[in-house]
């Protein structure tokens, strides 16, 4: 009979899955700051400006973030409508206060739900009691053999 090892003997080498390779990401994200969210605003695409796009961003309350405040994210400097800005590939960092964007997400939700309630008032419209419709918003997956 083998000679048994006591538990406190035995070691389990804990083993590390290996390291995966992954792709750089292209847009690094900046270090989060309580109270305010980032987003990348198209500056330009293929090289062409698009200055509207950019003007209603800075509208709706986006403010480029200065390189100085996030080292972490490493830029070419160049002079350009924002210096000492973050720009990669025609993308610029802005951030704004997150109750701006909290607003903005509150805003747009209304907007969906009215018009699914308008959707939904065009289709009860039509019925009739004695066929009536539902407008349940609900689907289901079976499996197994129709009937």
């Amino acid at each position: 009979m083998a000679e048994r090892i006591p538990r406190e003997f035995d070691t389990r080498v804990k083993a590390e899955r290996p390291k995966q390779w992954l792709p750089p990401t292209a847009l690094p994200d900046p270090t989060p700051e309580p109270g305010y969210s980032f987003r990348w605003i198209r500056v330009s695409t293929l090289g062409t400006g698009d200055p509207g796009n950019v003007s209603g961003k800075l509208r709706e309350g986006w403010e480029p973030v200065k390189a100085s405040e996030h080292p972490e994210i490493q830029t070419m400097g160049r002079a350009g409508t924002f210096p000492d800005s973050i720009e990669i590939g025609g993308l610029l960092l802005c951030k704004t206060p997150s109750e701006l964007v909290d607003q903005r997400n509150t805003y747009y939700q209304r907007m969906a739900d009215g018009q699914m309630q308008s959707v939904d008032n065009n289709f009860m419209r039509s019925n009739d009691a004695r066929m009536p419709l539902f407008k349940e918003r609900r689907s289901e997956v079976s499996f197994g053999r129709g009937s």
